[in-house]
Order: C-alpha cells, then sequence, then structure tokens
C-alpha cells in the first residue's frame, strides 16, 4: 500500500481554516473537480484539507427517511446546517474540531481498487499518529454514526471515517477526523436526527442505532489537546517523507474553469431534494 502513499508530486490545498463562510456543498464540488483534474493528467497527486463550521453532512439513503424534514428542523434548530453529499454512506458530523482530509490520486491502468483506497488513508493515519503508540484499528464500529467496515478507532472508539469518490478515473480517498471536543455529543446529535427523521417506522434502508458513548476524539482518545494545526503539521510530514516535491498550491485554470459546473451539480441534488 505504501506505493500509493508515495508520489513524486504532493500538492497540497489547505481550506482548514477558510471560515464559516466555507460552504460543505463547495467541498464536494471541489473535491469532484480535483478528481477530474488529477484523473486526467492536469495536476499531480493532490491532498486537500478542510474544516467546515456546525455542518451534518447526509448520505444518499438518509433522503429516504420518512420524516427527513423533520430531521433537518431538529438539526437547524441546534445550530447545524444540513446538506446531502453526492457519495454512498450516512450522516456525519463536521465543525471546528474535526479536520478532512481528501487524497485525489491518479488511477493507473491497473486501477485502484476499492481496498487499496481505503488502505492508503489507514497507513497515513497511522503514521501520522505513531509517536503515541496506540494502536489504532480499522473495522466496523458498531454503534457508531456513518458505520463502515474502515472506522477508524483505537480502544473500541470510533474517531474517523473513511470514504471513496471516483470520477474520470481520479480517486478522493476522504475522510474525517475527530481531531477534539466530545465524540459522543456529536453522535448524540446524529442519534437524535434518526429518531425524529425516522420515528420508528420500518424503512426499506438500515440506520444505525446510535450509541453515542462508542465515539470519541483523538484528544479524548490520545489524552491531549490536539489543535487542527497540529494534525496539520503531522500530515504534512508525512507526506513530506512521501514524495520528492510537497508544495501548496491552489486550484489550477483547468480546475478553475470545471468548478462551476461541478459545484452546480451538487447546488441541484441538494434543492431536488428539499423539493421533495
Amino acid at each position: 500500500m505504501n506505493n500509493l502513499l508515495h508520489q513524486q508530486e504532493w500538492r497540497i490545498i489547505d481550506q482548514s481554516s477558510v471560515g464559516m463562510h466555507f460552504q460543505a456543498v463547495q467541498s464536494f464540488g471541489t473535491d469532484d473537480t480535483l478528481c477530474a483534474s488529477v484523473g486526467t493528467g492536469n495536476a499531480p497527486a493532490t491532498a486537500r484539507t478542510w474544516v467546515h463550521h456546525n455542518t451534518v453532512v447526509l448520505g444518499i439513503q438518509d433522503t429516504k427517511l420518512p420524516y427527513l424534514e423533520d430531521g433537518r428542523q431538529f438539526l437547524n434548530e441546534q445550530g447545524y446546517q444540513s446538506i446531502v453529499r453526492n457519495s454512498g454512506g450516512l450522516a456525519v458530523v463536521l465543525d471546528q474540531g474535526v479536520l478532512n482530509i481528501s487524497l485525489i490520486l491518479p488511477e493507473t491502468e491497473k486501477g485502484i481498487d476499492i481496498n487499496r483506497g481505503y488502505e492508503v488513508m489507514f497507513l497515513l493515519i497511522q503514521k501520522m499518529f505513531a509517536d503515541f503508540n496506540k494502536q489504532i484499528e480499522a473495522k466496523e464500529i458498531i454503534g457508531s454514526y456513518c458505520p463502515g467496515s474502515y472506522d477508524l478507532s483505537i480502544a473500541g472508539k470510533k474517531f474517523a471515517g473513511i470514504s471513496q469518490r471516483r470520477l474520470k478515473k481520479g480517486v478522493a480517498v476522504q475522510i474525517y477526523l475527530c481531531v477534539n471536543g466530545s465524540g459522543s455529543n456529536r453522535a448524540q446529535i446524529i442519534k437524535q436526527f434518526y429518531e425524529i427523521a425516522k420515528k420508528g417506522e420500518q424503512t426499506k434502508f438500515s440506520y444505525p442505532v446510535i450509541v453515542p458513548e462508542v465515539m470519541a476524539s483523538l484528544s479524548e482518545l490520545l489524552e491531549v489537546d490536539l489543535t487542527i494545526a497540529d494534525v496539520m503539521l503531522r500530515l504534512l510530514n508525512q507526506l513530506k517523507l512521501s514524495c520528492d516535491l510537497l508544495y501548496g498550491g491552489q486550484l489550477n485554470e483547468f480546475e478553475l474553469g470545471l468548478l462551476p459546473g461541478y459545484y452546480q451539480r451538487i447546488v441541484e441534488r441538494n434543492d431536488k431534494i428539499s423539493q421533495i
């Protein structure tokens, strides 16, 4: 798996401190843009970091909840905006204590299979926090929100989840890292959302029964006060060891031309769901 982390170049696009006016729909449009650009050879492998203020990102499956609008109204009352991403998975919480990292990689002729994509992010996180000598596991944590086989946990408590997005020969491997704050408080919000949006009805899709105690932040698990900046430094140090050239950048001219179209698609998807 090491060879995916090792790239000739890594471009860093850091959007972790853009502020509250940077919306999650912009992030998902940006990752689609980067997939198309990196996948077609118009940009090198790219790591993008991003933070959003109180936002619950819903998966497509969540839009099938029988009382979705009641659930979204609850989130709004708690101070969270909600948007629907353009990929699978279920609801996750983003706030100022959650760092998102996207690794956008070009698919080679052999391609990057799903597990290989997950493993490269798992390896990166293990390396970033190796000095704490805590075992980080990748396995489904029952009772967590957006559970999956690549939930990252320490001592049975989940602090991160990984997803993937594939577009035009580009692969975006995305992770949310609960860096600080209360993991169980975040889970409590999602627990209440599902209770309100489902109201005990039988549904075609299964939704997680949230147990807030199985989720925590890295600061809680490592017993140290970690900031977003601390984790950014760890990320940069690891990527520096994994390439010949590491540099900061922004969207190039080709990408700036693509972004409005991909952004508009996500806006339209959310508008359509709001009208259901």
